[in-house]
């Protein structure tokens, strides 16, 4: 639960949101390659101070007019771009809905801006910048240049930092079948999250005086 009076998620991070991102795509350039799938996962914290995953929103993505998409990107994720079951939408609907729900969370959290966390958060914040600049869209609640990196901290956390073994040596359970669709990315990246977070918490680590 979130109280006024008890352990807030704002406090936590000063202020800060955190919202976990995956993004699929068709390479690795952002300025050029095709958005393919995007997801965010919404963290929360308890009246204990502990994180646990709340909601992952997602949306297949349609290309960009003239957007580069490489067929390898598409062996590993196994996507096909254009199968008419993908219910893709145009890439400004996708991040237009995601960040009304950011936005919403920002101000039900009584936080003052969203902060990315993603697993080589660079490329996920590379995507989603490059995505907003095409599209125009003028408020993007992300803060512009900081972000969390799973893959820095489990690094230091568990000695891994592939998502897949560091959820394993974290006791995350983690299906290799459903890795690379941003939405169980995303949660995996989010369990990873949480894990460090209140970890670090419960082994006697910084946390603000809630009294």
């Amino acid at each position: 639960m979130n109280r006024s009076d008890g352990q807030r998620i704002c406090d936590r991070f000063r202020g800060f949101l955190p919202v976990i991102i995956d993004v699929e795509t068709g390479g690795f350039i952002a300025g050029t390659d095709a958005l393919l799938e995007v997801a965010a996962t919404i963290v929360r914290m308890d009246g204990d101070g502990l994180l646990a995953v709340h909601r992952t929103y997602s949306f297949n993505v349609q290309p960009f007019e003239g957007a580069n998409i490489e067929q390898a990107a598409l062996d590993f994720t196994g996507i096909d771009p254009y199968h008419p079951f993908r219910e893709a939408v145009p890439e400004k609907d996708a991040l237009g809905e995601l960040f009304t729900i950011i936005r919403k969370e920002i101000r039900d959290q009584h936080c003052t801006r969203a902060i990315l966390v993603g697993h080589n958060a660079h490329f996920d914040a590379g995507f989603i910048s490059a995505a907003v600049q095409r599209c125009g869209i003028k408020r993007n609640p992300f803060h512009p240049f900081s972000f969390f990196d799973t893959a820095t901290l489990s690094g230091l956390a568990y000695g891994q930092t592939v998502l897949a073994k560091a959820c394993t040596e974290a006791g995350i359970a983690f299906d290799n079948a459903e890795a690379h669709s941003a939405a169980y990315d995303a949660e995996r990246t989010a369990d990873l999250f949480c894990d460090i977070v209140n970890r670090w918490k419960e082994s006697g680590g910084w946390m603000p005086d809630f009294n």
